[in-house]
């Protein structure tokens, strides 16, 4: 099959095409979304996730996402106690600042999936920024990185088998580095370059709405995590990369990623299968894989507000355009190299080999509504598309979309309720190799087609910096349609319904 041209055509648009293309206001995917206070006209607009401008109402107070800004810290709630030993004031002289933020949760899988079973999982994240300048005397320099470290079990490996992975914190257990990188901006902070080791899903693909709900894809989605090696540089694997990202006013912005294409190593005999295994402590640092290139433009609008007279047309938001193009090579999920079926009897075994991957996505987030005198309750929403080539890739189509309400309920003006909807296409290669094992063979089995995934979140701020979020998930067709490798007769997987609360504290 032939690879379609989708990722030189996108940069050529993104280059050379309408202005209206060509962005939005700072930099990342997603940066429209509904979850955050539009402000009145000011030098400085308040930063939403993926570091763009805050242009949804309904952002969650907390959030496990990479590209999530948080803000609320239990600081305050100490008092004499909130900097033992003076300690963080001493470091923000000199302009370091750090921040503990633990999340745990507690998810249940109530019927369905491969198996019955309730799980905790939890994750402490360590960040450190410095300014650079501040620190020493580095004009417009900033430093960051961050740690995790990971316990627990996690609910889709061991009991639902499914692709979007229930929870955006579930990992192996470990200890382990994520980012380690340096930013230098230039022209009056209107261009910056990043170099070191970064996490895709800080920037790219992010919709602010989206970091409400707890279900992974939400962040980084499924049709990147699952046709990526070792799941593209994305939680909990970053990679080396370069990132420059060009802001030429609040409304536009440009950005460019180059990324080492497997942050954990290609797989060979002798190795562990599992990407997290063999990149374990996040401190691999691989530069001579394959290269990954990500490219995104943004656009956000009504950032002013302006005198709302009519809903969603004078509210604010964000269209993002952006692709990306792997240069390694991929196997064929079907066809071997003389062009047989890998389930034909007389197949050599060896897939035929393409050169190169690539996706092209697009993003809408949108406030929909805020309340009459308020700048930081109502309602957002969220659409995300992305397809890829299906002769490669285990997904060739993927779309989500959401709907996200800060300050529903009186007295509670701070807690965010939210409904999303998810889905992965399985590729036709994959269904037709599921047909001819069943002809080879003249065994019955699933048929994978799809994988689809609801999700219903509350999240209550009960005071700064400490959250509480109950959630309900129902996954459709678990694995895309996948046996249940614990089922005798070969049946698959079944429809999984799923129970849970996490928690959050940020110092």
């Amino acid at each position: 099959m032939r690879r379609p041209a989708w990722f030189p055509v996108l940069i050529l648009t993104l280059v050379c095409g309408p202005g209206a293309v060509l962005a939005q206001a700072g930099g990342g995917p997603g940066a429209t979304s509904v979850a955050a206070p539009v402000m009145p006209p000011s030098p400085a607009l308040p930063e939403g996730a993926g570091g763009d401008p805050q242009t949804s109402v309904a952002q969650a107070e907390t959030s496990a996402k990479p590209s999530a800004n948080l803000t609320t810290s239990i600081q305050g709630l100490l008092g004499p106690q909130a900097d033992p030993g003076g300690i963080r004031s001493f470091l923000a002289k000199r302009g370091i600042e750090y921040s503990l933020t633990y999340i745990g949760e507690a998810l249940g899988n109530v019927s369905g999936g491969i198996r019955r079973g309730a799980i905790y999982e939890g994750r402490l994240d360590l960040q450190i920024d410095a300014d650079l300048e501040k620190l020493a005397g580095w004009k417009g320099a900033a430093f960051h990185t961050n740690f995790y470290q990971i316990h627990g079990t996690g609910l889709s490996r061991y009991f639902v088998g499914n692709l979007d992975v229930i929870s955006g914190i579930e990992a192996l257990p470990s200890s382990r580095l994520y980012e380690l990188w340096i930013e230098q901006k230039l022209f009056d902070d209107r261009f910056g370059l990043k170099v070191g080791q970064i996490a895709a899903d800080t920037e790219f693909l992010v919709s602010q709405t989206a970091t409400l709900f707890l279900n992974s894809t939400y962040g980084w989605p499924d049709i990147t995590g699952v046709n990526l090696p070792s799941g593209g540089p994305a939680y909990p694997l970053a990679s080396p990369a370069v990132r420059a990202k060009f802001t030429p006013n609040k409304n536009f912005s440009l950005q460019v990623g180059l990324f080492d294409g497997d942050p954990a190593g290609p797989y060979r005999p002798g190795l562990d299968p599992d990407p997290q295994r063999r990149n374990r402590t996040g401190t691999n640092f691989r530069v001579t894989d394959p290269p990954l290139l990500i490219a995104e433009a943004a656009y956000a609008y009504n950032l002013d507000g302006g005198a709302r007279k009519r809903p969603v047309i004078d509210e604010p938001g964000t269209v993002t355009l952006g692709g990306w193009y792997h240069f390694g090579r991929f196997d064929s999920l079907r066809f071997d190299e003389t062009g047989r079926s890998l389930a034909d009897p007389s197949t050599s075994g060896i897939a035929r080999r393409f050169r190169g991957n690539d996706g092209i996505y697009g993003i809408i987030d949108q406030t929909l509504f805020r309340e009459p005198d308020k700048n930081d309750e109502g309602a957002s929403a969220f659409i995300r598309l992305s397809g890829s080539p299906g002769d490669r890739n285990l997904v060739d189509f993927y779309v989500d979309a959401g709907l996200a309400y800060k300050g529903l309920l009186p007295g509670r003006s701070d807690d965010t309720v939210g409904i999303s909807l998810a889905y992965s296409r399985i590729s036709q290669s994959i269904r037709g190799l599921d047909l001819d094992t069943i002809l080879a063979t003249g065994q019955p089995q699933p048929i994978r087609n799809f994988e689809a995934q609801l999700e219903v979140t509350y999240q209550a701020l009960i005071a700064p910096g400490i959250t509480v979020q109950p959630d309900f998930q129902y996954v459709f067709h678990p694995g895309g349609n996948a046996v249940n490798p614990r089922s005798p007769s070969g049946q698959r997987i079944k429809n999984a319904a799923i129970l849970g609360v996490r928690s959050t504290i940020r110092y």
